[in-house]
């Protein structure tokens, strides 16, 4: 009795549900990738705004005196700013004056006050911000109080 000899190898079906597989695979792999350049891109953006930030907030006063109230402007054609400079004292620290508080008519000799600074990008839906927050120490003419003294 003469027994038939078997192919050997895939078959059709068996290389199908291999690619399907691979294909599966492939596809997941490659929505964890976009999706990593998409935080990456987001923590670019980020780190732009934290520079921009900074920028203004080292260089506020430098043009002119700090005054309360609010100022706006851009940084480019991506980025702008919003900056709320407000008066403040220890026993406001719980309750924030409105912008529209003056100063005290009799400054001390030097005064706390707080830069709020929020850093916008983006249009409609996909608009992001950052918010910024500081405390500047100024003198009674609204300029840094002179290096050496406390």
């Amino acid at each position: 009795m003469r027994r038939r000899a078997r192919a050997n190898g895939f078959s059709l079906l068996e290389v199908i549900a291999a690619i399907l597989l691979l294909a599966i695979a492939f596809t997941a792999l490659m929505q964890v990738a976009g999706g990593s350049i998409g935080l990456t891109n987001n923590a670019a953006d980020y780190s732009r705004a934290a520079l921009w930030a900074r920028s203004l907030l080292d260089t506020a006063d430098v043009g002119a005196p700090l005054r309360p109230g609010h100022t706006e402007g851009r940084f480019d054609s991506q980025y702008r700013w919003r900056l709320t400079v407000t008066p403040w004292r220890p026993a406001d620290a719980d309750t924030a004056p409105t912008p529209q508080q003056a100063m005290p008519p009799q400054a001390t000799p030097q005064q706390m006050v707080k830069l709020d600074l929020d850093v916008l990008w983006g249009t409609g839906r996909s608009e992001r911000a950052a918010h910024f927050s500081t405390l500047r120490l100024i003198g009674p003419d609204n300029s840094h109080p002179p290096m050496g003294e406390p």
